[in-house]
């Protein structure tokens, strides 16, 4: 280590700059994969595709979701979700549109017509939409005219979304919004502290959640005691209501990685004092009748989850719309159930208020027959047990009943040794349960990668999909998930993962990352690829580019993750000059990852002609003549630390973004540990080659030092072509030098036509001194 300077005081070491946002770099990593890979998603030359939003899940997945348009006009059942890890590697993507889209966009009948034939859906009509245009992704599509209709169906409120094929003028689709089922005093919990507001019956922990009447505003009153424990008494539904919520909003964030009800943090405004014996969600807000003895409100823990539970299906990738008959909608009442289980389980009440179990709706006897479903024997209450293709035309209540079988055998087994009810199974095999929370953990993955047309068979695959994820160094969850399903009658699917380990991962870099060719000719560049998790896999190399013309070839065209491919992308004759876009698509066994390159064609196109940032992993080449004599401080790509001296700045964090090129990017117990000793270390860029014309490179770097330095201390940067050039030289004194970063612009003309290499230098050759260096932002230009 070398020696402090005399007099050197105490150093100071900031902190290391903050990590990359994990969203924005799932949402770049899934914009460039949706490019490479067009076919994938059915890409249509008419589409735009439009990102959504990213969802964060459990152990750093993230959730990016997308819609597409088609010819100016939204498309229903376009949408996809691409699923990363916390670096940005793809793991999967869910997909539903099986067709590019191919059809006129010209209506028919009018507007006009389409509405009248929705009014005719609804028997009390309330309010009616205008009409819009859109394009329904069936087959090869169909356009057609959506209308809300809301109002009442057999005194029951209903929000419908009517579909109108707007050339023949027929229904084609429908589905409804409103989805049926201090210290303060509950009916059903005993006393409880629902922390609210001081005097109004708000939750300022959990921001959207109220609880009031049917007008819509909160409860209020002089202090925050809440409710007499009346069964009757709407102030104490309303304790009921939020308890359960509040519990509801834990058990999301605390098992299943959720922030809020809503995936955003936040939540969603509830009502009781409906006079009906029911509860429903309608897109809005929760509302809560009661049994129909009339001697207890319906907020049990159990009917609340359920409720708020389809607020979650709502805010989920594919909303609560779509789907084959009521294939969707039964699927959307059974992650009710399982949401209001789940916080029952959280909650894990004592037997005197509502213990954990698989029934719904046992303690509020909603119609005097005790439970309105049964999840671990659904056929008891007369549901189906096993999914059958008469599913699609079974009441949405009673079609919750093979996703719910689903989850009990899945969370605790057919036979449970805990004390839980044994299940039937419909293959008569003997299922082995993973546990709740699991079980849950592995049910909001699939609906993190829910599309508009939702299926029991969509959800095998993605809930596989989630438990590979979720558990990537094990692979009994994923055998579970499996077993579940095919215990339910749900078969394999042709598109389901095998139940594998996926832990190894690796990267992907293209160097240089840019270059440029003639139309007729080509340009080369290295992707190289490193194993940065797990052990080696195979990976298939591919580009595509944007705009279309320029090819991409590989040799090899599939390596290990560790080597290295040659790729050669070349130019037709006749191909317009400009830049290309080429995204490099590199296919792993267990996770995709992408990177681009950028090629600038014809002779006279002035731009970018290498540029590196070193926030990506490149081909600098440390000690490249091995004959370095430094012991530490060696160049390398990372992320530095800062460190001081005496007030004097030695290694500074990068000029831009997080990495840099640095001598040594650790702080270490003090600001000598890691800087450059013992002499001479040196690093070196790919191979470069410049086109002819007036060419410039740009660069940031900076030299530090103490005062125990001297002239044999040295900072070097050097072009190597034909011939070699130093263009940065700095030497140390007996001074102290503050680090600061420094914007350097060095003609290359002289090196036009060449391939060149940029070299950097620094050396401590004098005797204990502390000496620091950095370079970052390297851009060669022609003008």
């Amino acid at each position: 280590m070398s020696a402090p300077a005399t007099g050197a005081t105490t150093r100071t070491t900031p902190a290391a700059p903050a990590k990359p946002d994990p969203r924005a770099v799932a949402a770049a990593s899934a914009d460039t994969f949706v490019v490479a890979k067009p076919a994938a998603f059915r890409t249509a030359p008419k589409d735009r595709i439009i990102r959504t939003g990213v969802t964060s899940g459990l152990r750093g997945l993230q959730h990016v979701q997308y819609q597409r348009t088609y010819d100016g006009l939204p498309v229903y059942g376009g949408d996809f979700v691409v699923t990363t890890n916390a670096t940005g590697g793809i793991l999967s993507t869910s997909v539903d549109q099986s067709e590019r889209l191919d059809l006129r966009t010209k209506a028919t009948i009018t507007a006009a017509q389409a509405a009248k034939a929705a009014r005719a859906k609804v028997s009390e009509i309330g309010t009616v939409s205008s009409p819009r245009l859109m394009v329904l992704a069936e087959g090869s599509g169909r356009l057609v005219y959506e209308t809300v209709v809301s109002g009442h169906q057999k005194r029951a409120e209903t929000k419908l979304h009517v579909m109108v094929d707007a050339k023949s003028g027929k229904v084609v689709k429908t589905w409804d919004e409103v989805r049926d089922v201090a210290d303060d005093q509950s009916n059903y919990h005993g006393t409880v502290d629902l922390s609210t507001a001081a005097t109004s019956m708000t939750d300022p922990q959990r921001p959207g959640h109220q609880c009031g009447g049917q007008g819509g505003s909160a409860y209020t009153g002089t202090d925050s005691a809440w409710g007499n424990g009346s069964g009757t008494n709407l102030e104490t539904a309303c304790v009921d209501v939020l308890y359960a919520v509040q519990k509801e909003w834990d058990m999301l964030k605390a098992w299943l990685g959720r922030n809020g009800t809503d995936g955003n943090g936040r939540g969603f405004p509830a009502r009781v004092g409906l006079s009906d014996v029911n509860a429903y969600w309608n897109g809005s807000y929760t509302n809560f009748g009661h049994n129909q003895a009339n001697n207890k409100q319906a907020t049990s823990v159990d009917v609340v989850g359920h409720e708020n539970g389809h607020a979650v299906f709502t805010n989920t990738p594919g909303g609560d719309s779509g789907g084959n008959g009521n294939e969707k909608g039964g699927m959307n009442e059974s992650a009710g159930d399982i949401f209001g289980a789940l916080t029952e389980h959280y909650i894990n009440e004592p037997a005197q208020y509502d213990p954990p179990d698989y029934l719904v709706g046992e303690e509020v006897d909603l119609v005097g027959q005790g439970p309105i479903r049964n999840m671990y024997d659904p056929g008891q209450l007369g549901d189906p047990n096993c999914y059958s293709s008469s599913i699609p035309r079974t009441e949405v209540h009673s079609a919750a009943g093979p996703q719910n079988h689903w989850f009990y055998l899945l969370a605790e087994g057919s036979n449970p040794t805990n004390g839980n009810p044994t299940s039937p199974t419909c293959n008569n095999s003997t299922v082995t349960g993973i546990g709740i929370q699991k079980a849950g953990q592995i049910f909001m993955g699939g609906l993190n990668k829910k599309v508009t047309n939702w299926s029991h068979a969509r959800a095998r695959v993605e809930t596989i999909n989630a438990a590979i994820e979720l558990f990537p160094n094990s692979g009994a969850e994923c055998v579970a998930v499996k077993a579940a399903w095919s215990a339910v009658d749900v078969p394999q699917q042709g598109a389901e993962a095998a139940c594998a380990p996926q832990a190894p991962d690796f990267s992907v870099a293209v160097n240089p990352a840019s270059g440029r060719a003639d139309a007729g000719g080509s340009a080369n560049a290295t992707v190289t690829t490193q194993t940065t998790g797990g052990g080696a896999q195979q990976v298939a190399l591919s580009a595509t580019s944007t705009p279309a013309g320029p090819t991409a070839t590989f040799s090899p065209a599939s390596v290990s993750s560790g080597q290295s491919s040659t790729m050669t992308v070349s130019v037709p004759a006749g191909t317009a000059d400009g830049t290309y876009k080429i995204t490099v698509l590199a296919d792993g066994a267990s996770v995709d990852r992408t990177a681009t390159y950028t090629l600038t064609v014809g002779a006279d196109q002035p731009g970018t002609v290498f540029a590196d940032d070193f926030e990506a992993n490149g081909s600098w080449t440390a000690n490249p003549a091995g004959s370095d004599s430094a012991t530490a401080g060696k160049w390398e790509r990372g992320a530095p630390q800062p460190t001081s001296y005496s007030g004097t700045n030695l290694q500074l964090a990068a000029a831009g973004g997080s990495n840099t090129l640095v001598t040594g990017p650790q702080a270490g117990s003090d600001a000598g540990t890691y800087d450059v000793d013992g002499g001479v270390t040196t690093i070196q860029s790919p191979e470069i080659t410049l086109p002819s014309g007036t060419l410039a490179l740009k660069l940031s770097w900076y030299f530090a030092h103490l005062n125990n330095s001297g002239t044999d201390d040295y900072f070097r940067i050097k072009v190597v072509g034909t011939q070699t050039t130093t263009v940065v030289q700095q030497t140390g004194a007996a001074a102290n030098r503050a680090g600061a970063w420094k914007n350097e612009t060095i003609d290359l003309s002289a090196f036009a036509g060449q391939k060149i290499r940029i070299v950097a230098e620094a050396a401590d050759n004098g005797s204990g001194s502390l000496v620091e260096a950095g370079l970052d932002d390297i851009k060669i230009t022609k003008s």
